[in-house]
């Protein structure tokens, strides 16, 4: 069954599908193809933020079609090797947050609530 992720790496969103039973290092060949960059300089992160090994599949990090859906998929995280050879350091930037609604589209009190 198909699992839908969604990877992470700083402001850079990645959304993607994958079989359960689809390894790690299979998953980074799929992103060498989007990022075009080497597996070997790819490291991802499952939701505990631990590195996921390159031989484990998917489902043995509990990623599953009953878990990773179309309308909720699973995060994972994503670091990448830098030219000095180091890994940077994992890293996500917040998503932001709307702005608050101007005051004449906050719920207005009505003339009842008013004079109690």
């Amino acid at each position: 069954m198909d699992v839908f992720l969604m990877i992470r790496r700083k402001n850079l969103t990645i959304f993607t599908d994958a079989k359960d039973n689809t390894t790690v290092l299979e998953l980074k060949r799929i992103l060498e193809g989007i990022l075009k960059v080497p597996p070997s300089s790819q490291r991802l992160y499952d939701k505990n933020v631990h590195v996921m090994e390159d031989s484990k599949t998917l489902q043995d990090y509990g990623l599953t079609s009953s878990v990773a859906k179309a309308q909720c998929p699973a995060a994972l995280g994503l670091a990448l090797k830098g030219d000095d050879g180091e890994f940077e350091t994992f890293d996500l930037t917040p998503y932001s947050a709307p702005p608050d609604l101007p005051y004449v589209m906050k719920i207005q009190p009505t003339g009842a609530e008013q004079s109690e």
